[in-house]
C-alpha cells in the first residue's frame, strides 16, 4: 500500500465516528516508530487529529527489571507492564470527554516518562506501535482486541539489523556490545514476533513508503 492508501484506510475506519486505535507491530528495528509518527502526522495534516502513543512507554523501569532479574534482556515480552498498556488503550478508546495522559520512552536515558503524551478530546485516532501487539498470550490477546486494527511493519532483515545495531551504538552501547545485544536479545524476540505476522489486519512494506528512518525505528 502507498502512504496515501494507508491514510485513506484509517479515514475509512474513523468514518463511523468512534475514536480509532491503530496498532503497528513488527520486529525490533523494522520501522514501527517511524511509520507510527509518519501516520499520525499525515492523518492530522489531512484533518483527522491523531496522536502517537508508543508501547515503549510501558517498559518496566530499570530498577524493577533489576529486582526481577530481567534487565539483561530488556525488551522481552515480560519486561513490559502489559496490563497497564491494556488499561491505557481501553481508556484512550473510551474516554473522549477529557485528556488521557500516556507515558513516553526516552531513549537517551532508556526509561519511561509518565504523563508525557496528552490524548486530547478532539483526537480521532491513536496510533500505537510495539513488538508484541499480536502475541497470543494474555493479556496481549486483550491488547489486540482493544485496537481497531493492527498492522505489521515488514522490512528486509539485512536493513533492519543494520539499523538496529546503529541505534544501540547511538544510544550508548559499544559496537561489539551492540552486535551481541542484537544477536542474544533482540533477535530471539524477533523470532517470536515474526511468528505473529499472519494475525495482522494488514502487512505494510516499510521500504515502499516515503519514510526517513529516525532514531526511534
Amino acid at each position: 500500500m502507498t502512504g496515501e492508501q494507508l491514510v485513506a484506510r484509517v479515514r475509512g475506519l474513523a468514518a463511523a465516528g468512534e475514536r480509532v486505535v491503530v496498532g503497528i507491530a513488527g520486529c525490533p528495528g523494522a520501522g514501527k516508530s517511524t511509520l507510527a509518527g509518519w501516520l499520525a502526522g499525515h492523518l492530522t495534516a489531512a484533518g483527522l487529529p491523531a496522536v502517537w502513543v508508543p508501547m515503549d512507554g510501558f517498559h518496566l523501569a530499570d530498577v524493577e527489571l533489576e529486582r526481577l532479574g530481567r534487565r539483561g534482556r530488556k525488551g522481552a515480552i515480560d519486561t513490559f507492564d502489559a496490563h497497564g498498556y491494556l488499561a491505557l488503550l481501553r481508556r484512550a478508546r473510551a474516554e473522549t470527554g477529557n485528556v488521557v495522559y500516556a507515558p513516553s520512552f526516552d531513549r537517551e536515558i532508556e526509561q519511561p516518562i509518565a504523563g508525557a503524551i496528552p490524548i486530547p478530546p478532539d483526537a480521532r485516532v491513536v496510533v500505537s506501535e510495539g513488538n508484541y501487539l499480536l502475541a497470543a498470550a494474555e493479556p496481549w490477546r486483550q491488547v489486540r482486541a482493544a485496537m481497531t486494527e493492527v498492522w505489521y511493519a515488514d522490512l528486509d532483515d539485512r536493513v533492519r539489523l543494520d539499523r538496529l545495531v546503529k541505534r544501540h551504538v547511538q544510544f550508548g552501547k559499544a559496537p561489539a556490545e551492540a552486535v551481541r545485544w542484537v544477536a542474544e536479545v533482540d533477535e530471539p524476540n524477533a523470532v517470536a514476533i515474526r511468528a505473529t505476522r499472519d494475525r495482522a489486519d494488514l502487512l505494510v512494506d516499510v521500504d515502499a513508503l516515503p519514510l526517513t528512518p529516525s532514531d526511534s525505528y
